[in-house]
């Protein structure tokens, strides 16, 4: 077939229609949809050539800050600030003892250089934000165990980067210095994370403040300052992925001037850019490769589920107060995915000795590890008591306004917590701003009109609107002063 313009845009479009069904098909089984992506991959490999590991590098690292982007959207601070501590931990110390641990097996079983062989823990040492966010979303997992591996996952990938670059630089130059390692680990994760925590107050500023002629432009806008906070902070030598999540984390805990469309259009481009990248990792791959390296994918992707990661896990949570169950249900769930086969290519476009062969025996651990351990986290749970009232629902509605960004006006939606001062209480009896008016009552799967006899109750969520000088004044009376539900309050329009 003749490589025109048609057949190019055909096969994406394929592409595209095809991950859309496997990750539904996947949905079914219980399969993490990235499996279905990167074997379709595979198959396409036996017609299209495609071997340009800098270009499927490229493609993998945009992607990954798309996910990042939203995962960080999706994440509530409340919960995120109760177990900082043991994310923060698993993302560095975890990282490290898990590389150690795979980097000694792999010596005997590759038999690599030490150097090597430590490159290659490294390389699969993190767990995986796409994965992770794919596989837990449906699973009925307990809230404080979903929110310390969601936070690991999307905060270890700077560490794992990290030890990848050095490593490659020791194998490059010998002499590289370590005090250098070290003075680089503090300015990538420090750096990091400050211009993180600034671009993402820059970002609320710049969204609520810009005033756009369409809703249809602040999707793009918050995109845009992604990438933007990406590429400055990785130009000054410092961790983007972690700059990137810390920003995303803060627009997704702040009010947001059409914050549905946002979200909306920032979870469509991550499955976008997920189903692409799978697929582009995919081609990477000729099976007959991971032929040659089976047996040691097989016994090097037991060692890391079985023993290797359950070390670093035990080692970076030794002083928490975690039970046993709930550090092997943490061991278990840690997913692997786009990150390790994104890092795999480094050695390829690096051009080091064995990089073929890390990348291999990579994507085969990759493969194997997620399929084993991503249909079977929903069993581990309920045998480890993991299992929990599940992710917390969503409201099946949303409502914003349609008219322009420069209006005067704003649609709140709120939701209504125990202790707030307006539960059990009918809106007649509300003293709300002057010209504010309760437009929608959302009570579980019901959409009530609202009256003045309506009584409000915890858990409804309320769509007002309120002129934009009035907003604080607003959330004082409907919400409690203890209040600390990041999604109590949200700007929409």
């Amino acid at each position: 077939m003749n490589l025109t313009i048609e057949n190019i845009v055909l096969g994406l479009s394929l592409l595209l229609l095809i991950g859309v069904l496997s990750a539904k098909f996947s949905a079914r089984i219980g399969l993490p949809s990235l499996v279905f992506f990167m074997a379709v991959g595979m198959v396409m490999s036996h017609f299209i050539f495609f071997d340009n590991a800098w270009l499927a590098q490229l493609i993998a690292t945009f992607a990954l800050v798309i996910i990042l982007f939203e995962g960080g959207l999706q994440t509530e601070w409340g919960s995120v600030k109760t177990v900082y501590k043991p994310s923060l931990s698993l993302a560095t110390l975890g990282v490290v003892a898990t590389t150690v641990a795979v980097g000694v097996a792999a010596k005997f079983i590759l038999g690599l250089s030490w150097a090597e062989s430590i490159l290659v823990g490294a390389i699969v040492g993190s767990t995986d934000a796409a994965a992770v966010f794919s596989v837990l979303g449906s699973k009925n997992i307990k809230p404080k165990l979903r929110t310390v591996l969601e936070a690991e996952s999307a905060s270890n990938d700077p560490m794992a980067i990290f030890l990848t670059v050095s490593l490659i630089q020791v194998i490059q130059s010998p002499s590289f210095e370590p005090f250098q390692l070290i003075a680089s680990f503090f300015w990538q994760m420090g750096l990091g994370l400050i211009f993180g925590l600034l671009f993402g107050r820059i970002s609320v500023w710049v969204i609520n403040k810009i005033n756009l002629d369409s809703s249809g432009l602040y999707p793009v806008l918050s995109i845009a300052l992604a990438i933007f906070t990406f590429s400055i902070v990785t130009m000054m030598g410092a961790s983007g992925f972690l700059a990137v999540y810390v920003m995303a984390l803060i627009l997704g805990n702040s009010d947001l001037t059409y914050r549905h469309s946002i979200l909306g259009f920032s979870e469509g481009l991550s499955w976008m850019m997920q189903i692409l990248m799978f697929m582009i990792l995919g081609l990477l791959v000729f099976p007959e490769d991971l032929i040659d390296v089976a047996w040691q994918g097989i016994v090097l992707a037991i060692f890391l589920m079985v023993i290797a990661r359950p070390f670093g896990v035990f080692i970076s949570l030794l002083f928490t107060k975690m039970a046993v169950k709930e550090k092997l249900f943490i061991s278990w769930a840690g997913l692997k995915g786009a990150v390790p086969i994104i890092l795999g290519t480094y050695p390829l476009v690096e051009g080091l000795e064995n990089g073929h062969i890390m990348f291999n025996v990579v994507f085969f651990v990759v493969l194997l590890s997620t399929i084993i351990q991503g249909t079977t986290i929903a069993k581990a749970a309920e045998l480890l008591g993991a299992a929990g009232p599940g992710k917390k629902e969503q409201s099946p509605y949303s409502l914003e306004l349609i008219s322009i960004g420069k209006t005067n006006s704003e649609m709140m939606e709120i939701r209504i917590l125990e202790g707030s001062k307006v539960a059990h209480q009918q809106i007649q009896s509300l003293e709300l701003p002057p010209k504010t008016l309760i437009t929608a009552v959302i009570r579980g799967e019901r959409l009530i009109t609202p009256e003045g006899s309506t009584m409000l109750e915890p858990n409804d969520v309320l769509y007002i609107l309120a002129k934009k000088d009035k907003k604080e004044e607003l959330k004082k009376i409907i919400m409690p002063k203890e209040q600390t539900d990041p999604n109590g309050t949200k700007q929409t329009g």
